[in-house]
């Protein structure tokens, strides 16, 4: 009797023992929804082109999911600084299974955090050491955003050829100007594919560049957008975060394409379109990944497929048939037809007169920002396919790079 006993707790004990084993390796520990908290820490606030894209973006996703308001965490005005760890911890200890931040520079802060929390997700946008950094519960996302800014420049391309055909300026003063924060390789791969849209339209066109130093100076971006007016740019674009260089278009009368979103309201005769990140995808595919108990990607990248990359509608400035052109560019982007940074064209992407045939990226994170991947084959530069975070920084002809000094 006492062996059948026996014989009996051994069988329970096993039984118990494989269901553990299936519920820890097997089974997904599925998170409540009522349960579920989210942080975002933005650079600076709603003021900010560039913060409140990803703000709005939030709560579009919260919506969509069934989410409501107050389960988000916010922390607004978090500068590039162990303000950012300590607001990532905030997070945690308000309950924040996940935790976003939206900024180049909180990057060290945010994986700190997340080596100290390990239960707890993070993810960042814009960031480059997720892929070779190792840790499970950090991740960093961004998207193709060089096409959205190709689409973009067609749009000034197109505006080009219309002052052209008025007899408004010769076909050599086609020249943009272009306010640019950083010498970052995502500023770089900004303005390159925004001039390479107006070139596929407007092929006499050139480009000038001014950096103001900061992501957000509504004065030195104001500034820099003057300048360039006055040195004979005739359209403006920016890849800086205030209103400052759309206000100086209108102002001066001159054509502006925006960023992060509509400057419309700032501009009604200059504004023509903008092109942007639609952060609402990521936020939906993070959040599920929390609720399903999923590994979030650890080097994320949204595309025009993925609702990611999207351009505003167009404005009454717009020239005539821009639409159209946009049209045609967006199915070839989709059928995978049309490349931004295209190498094969002649006369289209030339660095000291001679075509981009080879080129070495710093695509894995060290401190010496080693150039350590080949990224040009097939004919075109692969961004963004290396690693989510551009890494385009070729300097190429036809855009000048008025002052290095920032402002």
């Amino acid at each position: 009797m006492a062996k059948k006993i026996l014989s009996i707790v051994l069988a329970l004990t096993m039984l118990v023992a494989i269901a553990l084993v299936g519920t820890s390796c097997g089974e997904k520990k599925t998170v409540d929804k009522s349960t579920l908290k989210v942080g975002l820490i933005t650079l600076h606030d709603d003021t900010s082109t560039y913060d409140k894209n990803f703000i709005d973006s939030m709560y579009r996703a919260l919506e969509n999911l069934g989410l409501s308001k107050d389960q988000l965490v916010l922390y607004t005005g978090v500068d590039e600084s162990s303000d950012c760890y300590d607001k990532a911890k905030a997070c945690v200890n308000q309950g924040c299974q996940v935790v976003f931040a939206d900024s180049f520079g909180h990057e060290d802060f945010l994986v700190q955090a997340a080596q100290e929390f390990p239960s707890v997700r993070f993810c960042h946008a814009t960031g480059t050491k997720a892929h070779t950094l190792g840790l499970d519960n950090f991740s960093n996302a961004f998207a193709a955003i060089y096409e959205g800014r190709y689409l973009a420049g067609i749009a000034a391309g197109m505006k080009l050829n219309e002052m052209i055909s008025a007899g408004k300026i010769t076909a050599e003063e086609a020249v943009m100007g272009y306010v640019g924060a950083f010498t970052y390789a995502e500023v770089m791969s900004g303005y390159t594919s925004f001039y390479l849209g107006a070139k596929s339209v407007c092929p006499s066109v050139t480009m000038k560049v001014k950096f103001t130093g900061s992501w957000y100076d509504t004065d030195k971006e104001y500034t820099a957008a003057k300048s360039l007016i006055n040195d004979g740019c005739v359209l403006i674009s920016q890849h800086a975060d205030s209103y400052g260089a759309p206000n100086a278009c209108e102002e001066a009368g001159v054509p502006n394409v925006s960023y992060n979103g509509s400057t419309e309201a700032q501009g009604p005769n200059t504004y023509i379109v903008a092109s942007k990140i639609d952060w609402t995808p990521f936020y939906e595919y993070m959040i599920n990944c929390v609720l399903e108990d999923k590994n979030i990607d650890k080097d994320w990248t949204g595309t025009i497929a993925t609702g990611s990359v999207k351009l505003e509608a167009l404005s009454k400035v717009a020239a005539e048939g821009t639409q159209a052109k946009l049209d045609e560019a967006l199915a070839a982007f989709k059928a995978g037809t049309l490349h931004v940074f295209d190498t094969s064209k002649d006369n289209f992407i030339t660095v000291n007169g001679e075509k981009l045939t080879s080129y070495k990226a710093d695509v894995d994170y060290d401190d010496a920002f080693t150039k350590d991947t080949e990224v040009v084959s097939g004919g075109y530069f692969h961004e963004s396919e290396y690693r989510s975070a551009p890494y385009f920084d070729v300097e190429i002809d036809g855009i000048t790079l008025l002052d290095r000094n920032y402002g």
